[in-house]
This record gives C-alpha cells, sequence and structure tokens, in this order.
C-alpha cells in the first residue's frame, strides 16, 4: 500500500490557522447544509455550492433608493420561497407588499409578518424567530447592523440551522453608508435593477438584475446580470448571456477535439 505522506509544517499551520477562524467566527468547523441557486454559474463560485441555511446573509439594493431596494427585497424573497416552511418577516413599517412577494414565489400564506416599529425590535424579534428553530427562513430589515448585532444572529441561525436574512433597506441615502461596516454576515449582496430585454410586442418583461456578491465566507466577490426571480423564487440567466455561455463551451469543446 502506498504510504501516506504526513503533512508539511506550512500546511499543518495552515489547517490549524483555519480551524481557529472558524471557531472565531462560531462556524465551529462544522459543515452547514446549503440552499442552491440552481445557476451553475453562479452555485459554483458559493462556498459549498449554495447559500448556507444555518447562517446569517444581507441584502442590499444599489445606489437607486427604493427601486432597488425593491429588487433586493424580491431576491431575499425568492431565497425564502424556495425553503419549505414559515417566513417570519420583520419589518419597522407596514410597507411590505405582500402580492410582489407571491409573485417570486413567496405566498402570503407562508409568511408571518412582524410590524416592530423600530430597528431594535426588529433585532430582537429576529433573534427570537432564528431560535425558534421551527421556520424556514427569518428576514428582517436592518438598515444599521453592527458587528454586535450581527454575531448574535448569526450564532442564533447556526445554533438553530435556520436561514437568517437581513434586508439593508434605507429610507434616506445618508444610511447607505453603514453597508461598509464588517459584519458577521456569511454573505453581502447587493442587488441593483437593470433595464429589462425588450420583447417583440408591447408589454412588461422580465426583470433584470445586476447581482453583486460582496463578501462571501471562504469565498471571492463577484458581480452577474441576471433575471430577477420568477413564481417559484428562482433566478434566470438572460438569453443573450446564455447564448454567449453556450458558445463559448462550444469552443471548449471543439479546441480539445
Amino acid at each position: 500500500m502506498p504510504m501516506r505522506m504526513p503533512m508539511s509544517s506550512p500546511a499543518l499551520a495552515l489547517s490549524d490557522l483555519r480551524a481557529q477562524i472558524a471557531r472565531i467566527e462560531g462556524d465551529g468547523g462544522r459543515t452547514s447544509r446549503v440552499l442552491p441557486f440552481g445557476l451553475p454559474d453562479l452555485d459554483r463560485r458559493l462556498p459549498g455550492g449554495g447559500l448556507a441555511l444555518g447562517g446569517l446573509h444581507e441584502v442590499a439594493g444599489g445606489g437607486n433608493g427604493t427601486v432597488d431596494g425593491a429588487a433586493a427585497t424580491c431576491f431575499a424573497a425568492g431565497i425564502a420561497a424556495r425553503l419549505s416552511g414559515p417566513v417570519l418577516w420583520c419589518v419597522i413599517a407596514a410597507d411590505l407588499f405582500a402580492p410582489g412577494l407571491a409573485q417570486v414565489g413567496l405566498h402570503p400564506d407562508r409568511v408571518i409578518h412582524v410590524e416592530a416599529g423600530d430597528q431594535t425590535s426588529v433585532l430582537a424579534c429576529l433573534e427570537e424567530g432564528l431560535r425558534h428553530g421551527g421556520l424556514a427562513a427569518v428576514v428582517g430589515e436592518a438598515p444599521r447592523l453592527s458587528m454586535t448585532a450581527s454575531r448574535r444572529l448569526h450564532l442564533a441561525a447556526r445554533e438553530a440551522g435556520t436561514m437568517g436574512i437581513a434586508l439593508r433597506r434605507w429610507r434616506r441615502p445618508a444610511d447607505t453608508s453603514d453597508f461598509g461596516q464588517p459584519t458577521a454576515a456569511m454573505t453581502r449582496w447587493r442587488v441593483s435593477v437593470l433595464p429589462s430585454a425588450p420583447l417583440p410586442v408591447p408589454g412588461v418583461g422580465r426583470p433584470c438584475w445586476l447581482v453583486e456578491l460582496i463578501r462571501a465566507r471562504a469565498g471571492e466577490s463577484f458581480e452577474m446580470e441576471l433575471e430577477g426571480c420568477d413564481a417559484t423564487g428562482r433566478l434566470g440567466v438572460p438569453a443573450m448571456l446564455a447564448d454567449r455561455s453556450a458558445a463559448a463551451h462550444g469552443w471548449e469543446r471543439r479546441a480539445t477535439e
């Protein structure tokens, strides 16, 4: 039998360092279950091939105010729609448009709405919802999110194995600067609206978004142009980009023949 070579000192030191970082971040070195998006070009760039179910994730709108904020809300709703079970959604004010969530697959009979009144109460409801353990996901409006608050939410999500989503919607442009502050979220997303593909007949096409992964633990940031969530909560690849990708794969096959 071939003998296994002992791990070199640098490799051993790196392995120990990763384990220490996992303990500090509260992951304990355990592998979480993930929710893939179902798009290979997107999933292969995410650690584990999807979004960790037992962890906190951030979703923010881009710089186009309420328009991008609505896209970010639909992006978060699409994620929750693809999970099984009830979803707790906490807001500061009663401005969540339930029919809009239903259009991306998150139907009203699955959503428990909480109007908390202020962000402190929203964060408290988020943490309690995550610790409950019987919910598919917990989504909460969090214009400001400190490292301490995000770490509490992440640990609660990890212990219960529930996905937590902090929705970073801002009512004042000055508040957007808070998104640059570090948090304990496993992934940080930013969603901006792009022009829809033109239709051959009058009508409204499927929404198009610029989806940016700003940060991911053990992963790299990237951005992709995608079609907005459909009635099942799934994102799509614009036809033009899909054709370009297919052509590239065809060129790769010819090059290897």
